[in-house]
């Protein structure tokens, strides 16, 4: 099926599944009907099974946006819990579309929940309560973390009821947009059949011999994290200079702070150097940098905050993130703070998922997993970007039940294909929009995509944030708490705000007399002429007054 189908399909309203093998631009499409829905006012959930798979999408996890957790069932009980929680009633309340990403990950039991909640919230015994349902996602990718000896049948989310109740349109992607090479392009789909030609296995295995261009040194992926560990430990032990350390700080349950231990990318004990290699491991709310973004550290600040430089070129300081678990009532049960970095001369085929590589070094010699061969294969746009470092039996092998799907699943996506014409779609359309009381006039549609995009280009967006919190008189720790930023972060967003808003009533946040006459005194020590230096200011006071009061007395002088 083309993209353009596909699409109309989504636009209709239909519950559907989009799949297709990688780079056949299954996200784009999803953007794409995102983008729409939103320009109309039709609110949308964006979601995914994974929280790397939800930063492709600026989204949430599932378990998450539906209030689930790791639940697996969903008793009476939990429902009458979770209605009283008006953060999930309102999620709700208002969703029309739900959107989840890479649903390969989802266990079958997990989407059986969702589908109960959203029922048992809607008053409505329709599949998911009536809300159209867009799946997204690749059974040939990795599977779903399952108890001991479950089968594919007792995992994959194709074997639910809710899966079954939904009477999807398969809309399953044909045309390739990451791979160009012919050789590449076989092999990926050869791996789809579960049947490798010897032909192909050659070709695969000359990939070794690939003497890979560029000056930058090529990712390296591997399948272990103790090879991964080993590999940046390498690289930066061989820097000049001393290794600058984070140490994460942990707040909450014991239990829950091992969960976030065990799942946050950036370690509990960090370590680096100038030079260093680095991946950014969260999104950030104010959107300089992504889950994944690449750079090198060119250095600290006065802080000993990392400065990095992304491949595209912008510079920017890696503070502190917050990572939570939070309960029903949005009580923040354990919370896990650390720099937002791992070392990124090495990563897992895991955590490459959603990537595309422009090359790579790939070693799968030891594969434990059906489909982790092919997901770290299909990153890549050719073969001779590919230097292949090792290869197992298991690399290449699929779930077998996976195959038997896909293959259900191209015939039924065929079905769709020639059921479904692109004038009768986009009327169905429309009656979708007016159902769903979306904005239907064109000139109001313009209106409110301006809107959209003056919000989302503005660069005083995370001031104003800051300032509405400001205004209600909330500590600055648990500002940013709120918004994942530091508390040195929001300190400096006060200074700004007293500037451009002198009249706002904001002396909640205003030092002693003391620390006011201490910091001023030092601060008009400093030359006219040049930027303040708050380590000069914190040097002066002999490190008396912390870098925070430092900036908080700095906004009211």
């Amino acid at each position: 099926m083309q993209q353009e189908k596909a699409l109309a399909i989504l636009k209709s309203g239909k519950n559907a599944f989009l799949t297709g093998s990688a780079g056949t631009g299954k996200t784009y499409v999803l953007n794409q009907y995102i983008a729409y829905l939103k320009d109309r006012k039709v609110t949308v959930a964006v979601t995914a099974s994974t929280g790397i798979a939800a930063t492709h999408m600026n989204g949430m996890t599932i378990h998450s946006w539906a209030g689930i957790g790791v639940k697996e069932f969903i008793t009476q009980g939990n429902l009458v819990s979770m209605k009283s929680k008006k953060y999930l009633t309102k999620n709700f309340d208002k969703v029309k579309v739900l959107i989840i990403d890479e649903i390969s990950m989802l266990h079958k039991n997990q989407l059986n929940a969702i589908d109960v909640v959203l029922r048992y919230f809607k008053d409505s015994q329709l599949a998911f309560g009536g809300v159209q349902i867009v799946l997204c996602g690749d059974f040939f990718q990795l599977p779903p973390i399952g108890h001991q000896g479950e089968t594919s049948k007792e995992k994959f989310a194709f074997m639910s009821e809710a899966w079954v109740k939904s009477n999807l349109a398969i809309c399953y992607l044909t045309e390739q947009y990451r791979q160009s090479d012919n050789d590449l392009n076989l092999i990926l789909s050869e791996i789809r059949t579960g049947k490798i030609s010897k032909n192909s296995y050659k070709t695969l295995q000359k990939a070794s011999d690939n003497k890979l261009e560029g000056e930058d040194e090529p990712t390296k992926l591997f399948t272990h994290n103790y090879d991964v560990d080993r590999i940046n430990a390498q690289h930066l032990s061989k820097l000049s200079g001393s290794a600058q350390t984070f140490k994460a700080k942990t707040t909450g349950n014991k239990k829950l702070i091992e969960t976030l231990k065990n799942s946050v990318l950036a370690g509990e004990n960090l370590a680096f150097k100038t030079g260093a290699k680095v991946m950014f491991v969260k999104n950030d709310k104010e959107k300089r940098y992504v889950n994944g973004s690449l750079g090198v550290i060119l250095g600290f600040n006065d802080n000993n905050i990392p400065s990095v430089k992304l491949l595209d070129g912008r510079t920017i300081y890696a503070e502190q993130e917050s990572w939570s678990i939070i309960d029903d009532s949005g009580k923040t049960l354990a919370s896990y703070k650390q720099i937002p970095l791992r070392l990124a001369w090495a990563i897992t085929v895991h955590k490459c998922q959603g990537m595309t590589l422009d090359s790579a070094e790939i070693d799968l010699s030891k594969t434990f997993e059906m489909g982790q061969g092919y997901v770290a294969l299909s990153r890549l746009k050719k073969l001779e970007n590919l230097q292949l470092k090792g290869l197992n039996e298991m690399a290449l092998r699929v779930d077998n039940l996976a195959h038997k799907a896909d293959q259900r699943f191209q015939e039924l996506s065929g079905d769709a294909d020639n059921e479904f014409k692109l004038d009768e779609l986009e009327l169905i359309a429309k009656t979708f929009i007016r159902d769903n009381g979306g904005l239907m006039d064109k000139k109001e549609i313009t209106k409110h995509k301006n809107r959209i995009k003056e919000r989302e280009t503005s660069k005083q967006s995370t001031y104003e944030v800051t300032l509405i919190h400001l205004k209600q008189s909330v500590p600055l720790k648990e500002i940013a708490e709120a918004r994942g930023l530091s508390v040195g972060t929001i300190a400096g967003h006060l200074i700004k705000i007293r500037k451009d808003h002198p009249n706002e009533e904001l002396n909640y946040y205003k030092p002693k007399n003391a620390v006011l006459k201490k910091v001023k005194a030092a601060y008009d020590e400093q030359p006219k002429s040049a930027p303040v230096s708050l380590n000069a200011i914190y040097g002066k006071l002999a490190g008396k007054v912390s870098y925070d009061d430092i900036k908080l007395a700095i906004a009211f002088l």
